[in-house]
């Protein structure tokens, strides 16, 4: 920590680069808070330099690129009304309500405009105001509006809009006016700060990028906005890296990879968000549900099934038809329900498609007396869900309306709770690695302040939040606990895990829940006899099946490790005089159970290997007369590397090492 005092007097157009003249520092922590770097502070205060290549930093830096970005719109389109401009991962955004949609040319616009005001060195002034000032400077600006409204009030702060905490939050209202060289107020914004000093700072390592439709409020009841993203970074050349990082990523986009290695697809004669797997993405897809099956019977868990759809009584009783019916698709209602005799036993049934398995197979736990010695009891199910996305919301395999999760309810007795939960945690991480994911941390999602956003009672909550903060302290890898967060029966922990471009995702969770076993008035037989309530332990390892093979297939770009690949093994023969000898190489390996075929197309072999390494098979067996003289074959790789002469034993042996390994094998060194 160390102690800054700011100048009251520093004069434009120094405002605070006296201080830090190589502009590093953009901000101030004082006394724990964000604050601009102009704030006067006294020599008492706890002060820390906010530096501008930190995470405060750079959502402070695209937070002021947002404000110019608005600043050049209205700037080119005067009528353009103001939405809201937060800063977001690796960039920011802005909405606008206009006439007509932006199109390039407008954003070519917007660009030269920006760079315009980046070099006006505009300050950034920040102004206390109330409501009613607030209201008079703003009058045409129906959305900033309807956020003063909602400042102070039971949706304020972070709940009032999709990012509006920037603007509006609990406590003052602030103005920040951009003030040119001649100290005139050029434009002027709702925020809550902070900004950089002045926007020369923004330099010139930002770039717009697209134009998309937003609803306000994220509301499809509320009119839709056109919104602009942009990115930010301190430097041009952390801007071109990101550029380049981007051009990785769509190469590896696995809706892209998808349609291009014939893994999946979604058919419009089947609905939005809903896919169907090709042969060769169900091959992935199993072998990943069969290397989880193995491990969760090694560990323990025994496998059940459920249903796809129950009655609505059952999602009333679990709650998730108050808490999530927005989720849910509309329900089916049958105009009676009959006994298996035919008979008529209830009239106007409602089903509902399920959106989470767990009252299902607390029904499993209920469905007999539990003992103590019955405990811990870890169901498991690769369980179909169907939820009603908004259709913008969908993509790919990430976002879909109907996925399959691979879901576990544990029972627990209470004292059995914190160790089974490490038990969890320590299972999820090792399934992670055994497909090649090794960076990892941990957030700890906490419950609403708000009472109608949780049940339960708070000794219930603090106990399992406390469990799991202690659970996710001893994992060592890094925790962040963040508040609001949490499922509405229980806390939770989250991991997220980096990608081979750096990307962060969250996977599995581990969520306690003391509420459902109450709800449902679930019970075992205690050793002391009496009746007792357990704990269950919601935990879906890969999230769902869809979205974990979406990211292995980007973190792959599709070269998947030998094991998960769809074909293992491909025969390339020389000449057609060379095929039958392959060929029995061809069946010795699939007969060792390796995914294995000859290639007999009429291509030739240059072609067949091109053809091959786009479909990114890892291995590729070539043989031509020495090969067949000495009873060898030879390797070539994803990379175009080879390994000549292999004896075929040797070869079968290799091969199946790797995929036993579970290697990733693109060059002739990963086999070696």
């Amino acid at each position: 920590m160390t102690d800054v005092v700011i100048p009251s007097d520093v004069p434009y157009p120094a405002d605070g680069f006296a201080l830090f003249p190589d502009r590093s520092v953009v901000a101030l922590r004082v006394n724990g808070e964000l604050k601009d770097l102009a704030t006067v502070v006294q020599s008492t205060d706890a002060v820390e330099p906010v530096t501008i290549d930190s995470a405060d930093g750079l959502s402070i830096l695209r937070h002021s690129a947002a404000h110019v970005l608005a600043q050049a719109v209205q700037r080119i389109k005067p009528q353009a009304n103001l939405g809201i401009g937060p800063p977001v991962e690796n960039g920011f955004y802005y909405d606008f309500g206009v006439d007509q949609p932006f199109t390039p040319e407008d954003l070519k616009a917007i660009d030269k405009e920006m760079q315009r005001i980046v070099r006006e060195g505009q300050r950034f002034v920040r102004r206390v105001v109330t409501d009613v000032e607030a209201r008079a400077e703003l009058a045409n600006e129906p959305f900033k509006l309807e956020l003063i409204d909602l400042a102070g009030g039971p949706g304020s702060g972070a709940h009032a809009a999709e990012g509006a905490s920037v603007e509006i939050g609990a406590g003052e209202l602030t103005i920040y006016d951009n003030v040119d060289r001649d100290g005139v107020t050029v434009w002027k914004d709702l925020c809550r700060g902070p900004h950089v000093p002045s926007t020369r700072v923004i330099g010139n390592g930002w770039a717009l990028q697209r134009i998309a439709g937003a609803y306000w409020r994220g509301s499809e009841k509320n009119p839709q906005l056109q919104r602009i993203y942009g990115t930010a970074w301190p430097t041009k050349d952390e801007l071109r890296s990101y550029q380049q990082r981007l051009e990785e990523a769509a190469k590896r986009d696995h809706r892209k990879l998808g349609k291009e290695l014939d893994l999946f697809s979604f058919p419009d004669e089947i609905g939005s968000g809903l896919s169907v797997w090709h042969p060769k993405g169900g091959i992935i897809r199993q072998e990943m549900e069969q290397h989880a099956l193995l491990r969760h019977r090694q560990g323990g868990y025994t496998y059940v099934y459920t249903p796809h759809i129950t009655k609505k009584d059952l999602f009333i009783k679990s709650n998730h038809l108050v808490t999530y019916k927005e989720g849910m698709f509309p329900p089916i209602h049958l105009d009676e329900e009959r006994d298996e005799q035919g008979e008529v036993t209830k009239q106007g049934v409602d089903y509902y498609l399920k959106p989470m398995n767990c009252p299902m197979h607390i029904l499993i736990y209920k469905e007999r007396g539990r003992s103590y010695r019955d405990l811990p009891m870890r169901l498991y199910e690769n369980g179909t869900v169907y939820r009603y996305e908004l259709s913008g919301a969908l993509h790919g395999l990430t976002r879909v309306r109907g996925f399959t999760q691979d879901d576990s309810h544990l029972f627990v007795t209470p004292e059995q709770l914190e160790d089974e939960a490490e038990k969890v945690l320590d299972f999820v991480l090792s399934m992670l690695r055994d497909f090649g994911l090794t960076e990892f941390e941990l957030e700890l999602s906490m419950r609403d302040d708000e009472k109608d956003k949780w049940i339960g009672d708070e000794e219930h909550w603090a106990m399992a939040t406390d469990a799991l903060r202690r659970v996710a302290q001893a994992s060592g890898l890094k925790l962040t606990e963040v508040a609001g967060e949490a499922a509405f029966y229980g806390p939770k922990i989250d991991l997220k895990t980096k990608d081979a471009l750096g990307r962060t995702w969250q996977l599995s969770t581990v969520q306690i829940d003391f509420n459902l076993p109450e709800r449902f008035e679930l019970e075992y037989t205690g050793s002391d006899g009496e009746r007792h309530r357990p704990v269950m332990i919601h935990r879906a390892l890969f999230g769902s099946a869809e979205r974990f093979f979406a990211i292995l297939l980007e973190h792959y770009a599709g070269a998947f490790p030998v094991w998960l690949s769809p074909v293992q093994v491909v025969g390339i023969p020389v000449a057609d005089e060379f095929s039958d000898y392959l060929q029995a190489v061809i069946a010795r390996l699939q007969a060792d159970g390796v995914r294995a075929e000859l290639d007999h197309s009429d291509d030739r072999m240059q072609k067949k290997i091109r053809t091959h390494t786009t479909q990114k098979v890892p291995l590729m067996l070539i043989a031509g007369e020495q090969d067949r003289s000495a009873n060898t074959v030879s390797f070539r790789f994803r990379d175009g590397s080879q390994t000549n002469g292999v004896p075929i034993d040797d070869a079968v042996a290799l091969i199946r090492a790797a995929i036993d390994g579970k290697v990733l094998v693109n060059s002739a060194e990963d086999l070696a």
